[in-house]
């Protein structure tokens, strides 16, 4: 039971499986469950989907699910939209470990495509908000990976095993290399670990032809050990990091080509290097305690540096840039009463985050330190928080699962520059909140039938504060004064029916927006922008519909699909007095379609994916013209056949043969149109 990673996604219930090797297993509400049993709306992406799907990076492997828009500004970023939100109101975890941090934007970033999927053994989206569980940020939705572990578990004796994975792609060009290898002893130790290099050429558009400046590289690699200390306990020590160079913003520079309308920036180079790395220490296992049958604690370090370099057409440079470190500490524990099963905790983060920049003037020689980079300089950043979530099963028939969240966050602000003034300031602030959720889930034979409601928040981080910089096109961000947190209510209306040969559901949601934090303008011009700083300013609503179902057929045939429909309204405040108008970059009606075979070791698959126009667009999107076209970003339909089979032992070969009709395309929001007819090629062998 498996979501197809870029083709049509198992719908969230898994149907009833006898075979326990086939049962999936999720981790993103907190504890350990299996998915046919979990209330929540989850969909998962499966390693076995990683390697046939063959896709670029993690959120490309979300394209498909219901709900889900993926905006890439450049060739090597990625920001999912789930249920019409983004950014910091979309939360990453890695094996339980808070992914996001502090320097997020509110709109679309880069970040959530800078983790090796090569290392991954899962990815789950748990849609909708989930602030009662993770506390700040999960808003729309929130994607939980969970990384490859050793063998140890699955081998009995000494063993050492290895793998090469080879990836092409005639779109852009491209060759992935991914190199890994596992040792241990059966049942008491074991590692897993591996080296992966990309190298992106120039990308291949329909119509458009070559789209220069959009190609770059990156590298990757990891270790993790894993220990069995006693029966029933285990302890990881893991490490990954990622590196990204020159990884160019396309859109923005004039080497831009436009598309049905937009227009070409006059950046003669803008682009950026990445670096991240997570290293963390888990020692999970069970205790005979009647309130603790389980027991999770965690202790990790992250660290994030971005270094921009930016020209302007008339030589004059910028180069910023920042640095974050996270420590961080959580304790998950489950604890089974009969009726009631519990699963509670706590975390704490401290982050602190360094920032720079220097401009340089060639026609003076000039060089002008600033008194930050895009963010404040010198910033603390903490987040606390205790949650407890509880399911009762009233009977066979009634489940109502409910949770409570109690965050607390804080930061300090060392030095950045005054809106007005641009003199040197600091600012410290804290925020509270306790967020809720509640849902209850009546089954009968084959109908399930839910309804859910979360109190879900976002404090505000350090960019929301004290930002310096290019926003949209024609529009540059200063520091933002006295936030406060946003809050989100949530409802959602659900039914789903099942049978061995058949699956079919419906999800209905709504979300209102309280002191939405938006982007006005502030009545001020710099250095020839508009100049804009975020308010408390906004309220609003998003609601949609999402369609999903799954048919088994004669002879080894499936067929699957989904379709996802959502409408989101902003009020926000201008100098003609409040104006109503649609969420910027909403998600038009989209529709997935696949139709599939398999057979043991060989299977083959037909997909489809459909997106209308998307011209429901805020006054923001409207001055974007960098990357969207004035009447709005054009409907697209796409059409791919894919198939896999075992050419020898250990050695399988998948073909993807994508964008049969080559159309001209891009993601709506995205700053360069993706690929036209190409071939993708993944080859992968093991020992």
């Amino acid at each position: 039971m498996a979501a197809a990673a870029c083709g049509i996604p198992q719908v969230a219930f898994a149907m009833d499986e006898q075979d326990d090797e086939k049962t999936i297993i999720i981790t993103g509400t907190r504890a350990d469950r299996s998915l046919d049993e979990e209330p929540y709306p989850v969909e998962v992406v499966t390693l076995e989907d990683l390697q046939r799907e063959l896709p670029r990076t993690v959120p490309e492997a979300l394209r498909s699910l219901p709900g889900v828009l993926v905006q890439k500004t450049a060739s090597g970023h990625g920001s999912p939209y789930i249920r019409g939100f983004t950014g910091n109101r979309t939360l990453l975890v890695v094996d339980g470990i808070r992914y996001n941090n502090a320097t997020y934007r509110d709109g679309a970033n880069e970040y959530f495509a800078q983790v090796d999927q090569f290392t991954l053994a899962q990815i789950e989206l748990v849609s909708g908000p989930a602030s009662a569980l993770y506390g700040s940020e999960a808003v729309g939705g929130t994607i939980v990976l969970t990384t490859r572990p050793s063998a140890m578990l699955e081998k009995d004796g000494d063993f050492f095993e290895g793998e090469q994975f080879l990836r092409w792609s005639s779109g852009d060009g491209s060759l992935t290399s991914r190199t890994g290898l596992g040792f241990g002893e059966g049942g008491t130790w074991g590692f897993r670990g591996g080296f992966t290099a990309r190298d992106y050429n120039d990308i291949r558009a329909a119509e458009l032809g070559r789209l220069p400046y959009t190609g770059f590289t990156e590298k990757a690699f990891d270790g993790r050990f894993d220990i069995a200390l006693s029966p029933g306990w285990t302890a990881t020590l893991a490490h990954q990091s990622l590196w990204q160079d020159d990884v160019p913003r396309t859109h923005s520079t004039v080497y831009a080509v436009p598309f049905e309308g937009t227009v070409v920036g006059d950046d003669l180079v803008r682009e950026k290097d990445h670096r991240r790395s997570l290293t963390y220490a888990k020692l999970r296992g069970g205790t005979d305690s009647r309130w603790v049958d389980t027991l999770d604690l965690t202790l990790s370090f992250q660290r994030r540096s971005e270094i921009e370099d930016r020209t302007r057409n008339d030589g004059r440079s910028i180069e910023q840039g920042f640095d974050s470190a996270i420590w961080a500490l959580s304790g998950v524990a489950t604890a089974d009463l009969g009726s009631v099963s519990m699963t509670y905790g706590l975390d704490a983060s401290h982050e602190t985050i360094d920032s720079e920049r220097e401009d340089f003037n060639p026609a003076t020689g000039e060089v002008r330190t600033r008194l930050q980079g895009p963010v404040g300089d010198d910033a603390d950043y903490e987040q606390v928080g205790t949650f407890v979530r509880a399911d009762f099963s009233l009977s066979e028939q009634v489940l109502i699962e409910a949770g409570m969240r109690f965050s607390h966050v804080a930061t300090d602000i060392g030095t950045f520059a005054e809106p007005v003034t641009g003199e040197a300031r600091s600012l410290s602030g804290s925020w509270s909140d306790l967020s809720g959720s509640f849902r209850g889930q009546y089954t009968a034979r084959e109908h399930r039938v839910w309804a859910a409601y979360s109190r879900s928040f976002r404090a505000p981080n350090v960019a929301d504060i004290s930002r310096f910089g290019a926003s949209r096109s024609s529009e540059i961000e200063v520091a933002s004064l006295g936030l406060e947190p946003e809050k989100f209510d949530t409802f959602e209306l659900a039914y789903r029916y099942e049978t061995e040969m058949l699956e079919l559901g419906a999800s209905a949601h709504t979300t209102a927006l309280i002191d939405y934090i938006e982007t006005v303008p502030t009545g001020r011009m710099r250095e020839g922008l508009v100049e804009v700083a975020k308010k408390n300013a906004a309220s609003g609503r998003i609601s949609g519909l999402e369609l999903f179902g799954r048919a088994a057929l004669a002879a080894n045939f499936s067929l699957e699909g989904n379709l996802s429909w959502l409408r989101g309204r902003l009020t926000s405040p201008t100098a003609d007095g409040p104006v109503r108008e649609p969420i910027s970059r909403i998600q038009p009606l989209t529709a997935n379609l696949a139709l599939a075979w398999e057979r043991g070791e060989h299977w083959l698959r037909a997909d489809m994916q459909w997106a209308d126009k998307a011209d429901e667009l805020s006054s923001g999107d409207l001055l974007d013209r960098e990357r969207i076209p004035p009447e709005g970003t054009p409907g697209y339909v796409l059409l791919g056949l894919r198939g896999g089979t075992q050419i020898a032992e250990g050695l399988e070969l998948n073909l993807a043969l994508e964008n049969l009709l080559d159309e001209a395309w891009r993601p709506h929001g995205s700053g360069n149109n993706e690929p036209g007819r190409h071939v993708t090629a993944g080859l992968h062998l093991t020992f």
